[in-house]
């Protein structure tokens, strides 16, 4: 279907009909049906590689045409054909069920309201292409309720609530909407409006720090991808939750939802820096950077996105990953942070991936394609068998942006534009990203890529970190990662969650689930465990002891060799010039 043809698009009307009852009400006109007009919901949200069913959620599903009601056979899980005659106006009503707290489905309760498209919107089959408006209706009783949408606006009311036009069903989808009694504020960067929309802060929060210092992360992406001109966004909206305890983000083309714990928002009169801040600006710098990288250049396989079925590409540790290496790095070169506390981030990164046994099992190429099955499906034994495409594919960048440096050839920052460029801002293969490199670096680098993306070796980091002044240091490791363990400690219980491949604790035979009850240093004095610390505490400097652990009710004891060895990385500055011509081109 071709954009220009003048046949009205898709009509959506979505009402929060029973707050009390999480369910949104959904109208959908459509103008000219094909007969046997066919209808589906998507499986998945694009940029959160899992099927999550969202069908699941919808019900009452009705059609009528001419005023008539007609029949409506369901074809699969999440699809449906009308029994509609070709060209004659038809109409949907149905119900959606929303009380996801996620970034990626929907929510309505007395306090706020908020959706993905994919989560309510229908999509009408053949008409994908045509323009499609959504009209918001405003809750009955909740007079304060404003709302936000990235969505060019028709006719709307003060507070948001009247008509959004799309220029297709993608962008419709992929464009969020917040409802609530939020705080909003906004801000221009290069003569773009972008707005800040924050639900559920306390009377505590700061919200001109925040809205400060997201300024200054646009200001400097915006500034690294096309210097003083305009970035390809008509307006930009952040949408950022505050809850209890969470955390996570979804990119969108324009937009981003955002959620984090209220502890971690910037609170009035404090002028300190918490690390829970730090993460949260990590996050938007994150989604943010996402708006170039996969929502425009992205892989070619998401040239059109199949919305029934899984999308795959091997290319996630390009887009998730050196996404996760910019993020933190904006928080420098933005004056956010100070070289200590990036390269305490960055030796985190380092380490997480260095405790992952699955680094040496799965490549991260590998891994991008699993995403499916593995990262998104994580159990007891998902750090053995795969490795995370966000903080190693954040590594690869590393060693890319420094083995350029130390040849003197640029930088990833210039092969991230050359990227851009060279594809037009639009869909890439891997073979732009190494067509990119040799422009930028005056050489081919398939041998280090395919190295460090298609096989499962560690990567030169120490090495590498050395070459701009920055060593890596090395201290002694934590208990859990010596035993080779992650614990849940609650209430005075020790649970395993998971046991690392190749550690002590799986050479005594501890298994994900057991509850470590005590610890026997000596024959005949046996201590109960309530912390994981308190092993130091009963053992000292023995090497070995004997683990007292439930599992299935079942109550036994296993042989423990306590190792001494074991480090994690910390990273210094040796030479201040060299790391800050890397950390802050500008400096």
């Amino acid at each position: 279907m071709k954009r220009s043809d003048l046949t009205p698009g898709p009509r959506y009307r979505v009402k929060a009909a029973r707050v009390d009852a999480h369910l949104f009400e959904v109208k959908l006109v459509v103008a000219a049906p094909a007969a046997g007009q066919v209808v589906s919901l998507p499986v998945w949200i694009p940029g959160s590689y899992l099927v999550r069913e969202f069908a699941r959620h919808l019900q009452r599903l009705s059609a009528r045409q001419g005023g008539v009601v007609v029949p409506v056979e369901q074809l699969n899980k999440a699809e449906w054909r009308v029994d509609c005659e070709a060209g004659r106006p038809m109409e949907l009503t149905y119900e959606v069920y929303a009380f996801d707290t996620s970034v990626r489905a929907a929510y309505l309760d007395q306090q706020r309201g908020f959706f993905n498209g994919t989560s309510l919107l229908l999509r009408v089959h053949g008409q994908e292409a045509r323009c499609h408006v959504l009209e918001l209706v405003e809750p009955a009783r909740s007079r304060r309720w404003q709302v936000a949408c990235g969505l060019p606006a028709g006719r709307v009311n003060e507070r948001g609530f009247g008509e959004y036009r799309a220029v297709d069903y993608d962008e419709l989808v992929d464009s969020p909407v917040e409802y609530g009694g939020f705080w909003s504020q906004t801000f221009r960067v290069a003569g773009v409006v972008h707005r800040l929309v924050v639900a559920g802060a306390t009377p505590a929060f700061d919200g001109d720090r925040l809205l400060r210092d997201t300024q200054r992360i646009c200001e400097a992406q915006v500034r690294f991808w096309h210097d003083r001109r305009k970035p390809p966004f008509r307006n930009y909206l952040f949408l950022l939750n505050a809850v209890d305890d969470g955390y996570g983000g979804l990119e969108h083309r324009n937009s981003t939802a955002l959620i984090a714990a209220r502890k971690d928002l910037p609170r009035a009169g404090e002028s300190r820096t918490s690390d829970g801040y730090v993460t949260l600006l990590g996050l938007i710098s994150h989604e943010y950077f996402h708006t170039w990288n996969v929502k425009r250049l992205r892989p070619v396989e998401f040239t059109t996105y199949d919305y029934s079925r899984e999308n795959y590409t091997q290319l996630l540790w390009f887009f998730e990953g050196f996404t996760s290496y910019y993020d933190d790095l904006f928080l420098r070169r933005a004056g956010l942070i100070d070289d200590a506390t990036y390269l305490k981030l960055l030796a985190k990164t380092n380490n997480q991936v260095m405790q992952t046994p699955g680094r040496l099992v799965q490549s991260v190429a590998q891994a991008s394609f699993d995403a499916w099955v593995k990262y998104y499906r994580q159990d007891e034994n998902t750090p053995n068998a795969t490795v995370s495409y966000y903080t190693k594919g954040a590594l690869v960048a590393l060693c890319l942006d420094l083995s350029l440096r130390a040849e003197g050839r640029g930088s990833l920052d210039d092969v991230m534009r050359e990227l851009w460029s060279r594809c037009r801002g639009g869909p890439m293969a891997e073979s732009d990203l190494l067509g990119a490199l040799e422009a930028v670096g005056g050489r081919s680098y398939e041998r280090e890529l395919a190295r460090w993306t298609q096989e499962s070796t560690e990567l030169p980091v120490g090495e590498l970190l050395g070459r701009v002044g920055v060593s890596a240091n090395e201290d002694p490791a934590p208990l859990a990662q010596r035993l080779g363990i992650r614990v849940a400690e609650s209430g005075g219980t020790l649970t395993i969650k998971t046991v690392l491949r190749g550690g002590a604790a799986e050479t005594a035979g501890m298994a994900a689930g057991d509850e470590w009850l005590a610890v026997e240093p000596v024959v005949g004095q046996v201590w109960r465990m309530a912390r994981l610390d308190d092993l130091n505490v009963y053992v000292g400097r023995q090497e070995r002891c004997r683990a007292w652990v439930s599992r299935d009710r079942r109550v036994f004891p296993l042989s423990v060799e306590i190792p001494k060895a074991g480090t994690v990385t910390r990273l210094v500055i040796q030479d201040a010039a060299k790391a800050h011509a890397w950390l802050d081109p500008r400096d």
